[in-house]
């Protein structure tokens, strides 16, 4: 079922426009490094300084739990290691496909976005989706490795929120 939405993917949504967009989308989650520089911004402003220690401590959790943990403990194959004649847009990533590293940072990060109410919540929200989606199209992502990373990087902001509202208590935010 999901080689089938993948498949169509590839077979429907395909274009020359996307075959360059979705490379370069993807490479701004590659390491989290979109999200990671953001973090760094807003730790140098003293007036979003709580929302960068509130994202860097996502962005942490994210890299244990997903990158350190569940990838290894699932060890879910690629999907183009089982349908080999499709070909890549982008270098084989050689981990594991489960869940999705960059969906799972995009999200713990847009998570603390919204938590702490910041205007562009909702421009990287797009991001996010944008750089999960890209994950689809370039056929190194299952669905549900999509998913699992969604779930993965809310469970990552809203554990790094609750945390620092007890222990530092940030209440509101960047209040």
């Amino acid at each position: 079922m999901e080689l089938t939405i993948l498949d169509f993917i590839q077979e429907h949504m395909r274009n020359a426009f996307l075959d360059v967009g979705m490379p370069f989308v993807s490479t701004l989650g590659n390491a989290g490094i979109i999200w990671i520089a953001l973090t760094v911004v807003l730790l140098i402003s003293k007036k979003h300084r709580k929302t960068g220690i509130l994202m860097a401590l996502a962005l942490v959790f994210d890299v244990i739990l997903c990158n350190g943990i569940l990838k290894n403990a699932v060890a879910r194959t690629r999907p183009f290691d089982v349908n080999t004649g499709i070909s890549l847009l982008v270098k084989k990533p050689t981990d594991y496909s489960f869940p999705s590293g960059h969906t799972a940072a995009s999200f713990a990060a847009v998570t603390v976005l919204f938590f702490a109410k910041e205007k562009y919540r909702y421009p990287a929200l797009v991001l996010a989706v944008l750089i999960a989606f890209s994950r689809l199209y370039l056929y190194v992502h299952y669905p549900t490795d999509i998913l699992g990373g969604i779930l993965v990087g809310i469970l990552c902001g809203v554990i790094a929120y609750l945390i620092t509202k007890k222990k530092l208590k940030f209440g509101s935010i960047n209040g």
